[in-house]
């Protein structure tokens, strides 16, 4: 196996960036494509998120040693007990780089400011580590910037994320965006994951921004699992989606597509936990199983 090294800018001045959902169905897929390599009942292996304590550095530790210990817990964590991470510090343009190798060693270096800034180490350091869980899974996209991508949503999906987000900061003192999502896309996907685990994340963010962008990611997961076909779904949704489905054709940008000519005999959206898409009968009250998830829906089609 060839060595691979991932370069990250997961650390940028936070003044302009980007917000919103740009990159709303790169992390859609990602999102199935860990589903369909882990499976649910892997995914429900991270059933609890990494502890802020178990990767913080006191002010007093060695930003070695301390860095050291929390590439170990956050190895624990994605449950790489046989990957070895090795940190360094140096001088470099990008924030970290990942080397991946035939094993059992992995070596994370970190730029040399995180010798000063420790507080940002575990961020930094969950994203180079889940570079070498997806390199073990052999889980990954042809293109580099959506491999990116998968790596923030399984970060995140996989409960070492919040860390990516909380250090974001605009503030007076300090301005610092970390990762290759927007913020709020970093909330969306920690949404599905408090929606699947009942976890609240809210309390762990000690940046007012990011808990801001927790918020505005939080709320458009939410109003995406009140969309049609799903029983949730509001008036006003439903009796746009009623009339659709009787032309036989769904408005530009509607999550569902009709089949089956006017009205629809058929009905495909996405699954609000995977993202993959099913196909079930149009016109009726029923009940889907997403056979990649397991999660049943109540739908009215």
């Amino acid at each position: 196996m060839t060595d691979r090294r991932w370069a990250d800018r997961v650390g940028e001045d936070a003044h302009g960036v980007e917000h919103g959902f740009p990159h709303r169905e790169a992390v859609r897929a990602s999102l199935t494509a860990l589903y369909r390599r882990l499976g649910p009942t892997g995914v429900g292996r991270y059933a609890t998120s990494v502890a802020a304590a178990d990767v913080a550095l006191s002010p007093t530790e060695d930003p070695l040693l301390g860095a050291t210990r929390a590439a170990g817990a956050l190895v624990r964590h994605l449950r790489l007990p046989e990957a070895r991470v090795v940190v360094s510090f140096r001088a470099m343009e990008h924030a970290a780089t990942v080397e991946l190798t035939a094993g059992p060693e992995y070596f994370v270096e970190l730029n040399e400011r995180f010798r000063t800034r420790t507080r940002d180490i575990g961020a930094a350091l969950a994203h180079e580590i889940t570079h070498v869980l997806l390199h073990r899974l052999d889980l990954r996209f042809p293109d580099a910037g959506r491999n990116e991508i998968l790596t923030d949503v399984t970060t995140a999906y996989l409960g070492a994320g919040w860390l990516l987000l909380d250090a974001f900061r605009q503030d007076g003192v300090e301005s610092q965006k970390l990762g290759y999502l927007t913020p709020e896309e970093f909330g969306w996907v920690l949404a599905q994951r408090a929606g699947l685990f009942g976890e609240d994340p809210s309390p762990w963010f000690t940046s007012a921004v990011a808990y801001e962008a927790w918020r505005r990611g939080r709320a458009e997961a939410e109003r995406e699992r009140r969309l049609p076909p799903l029983a949730g779904a509001g008036w006003t949704a439903r009796h746009r989606y009623a009339r659709e489905r009787r032309l036989g054709r769904a408005a530009p940008g509607a999550p569902y597509a009709f089949d089956g000519g006017a009205p629809a005999t058929g009905v495909t959206f996405p699954c609000p936990v995977c993202r993959q898409r099913l196909r079930v009968p149009a016109g009726r009250g029923l009940r889907a199983r997403c056979r990649l998830c397991g999660t049943v829906l109540d739908c009215t089609t």
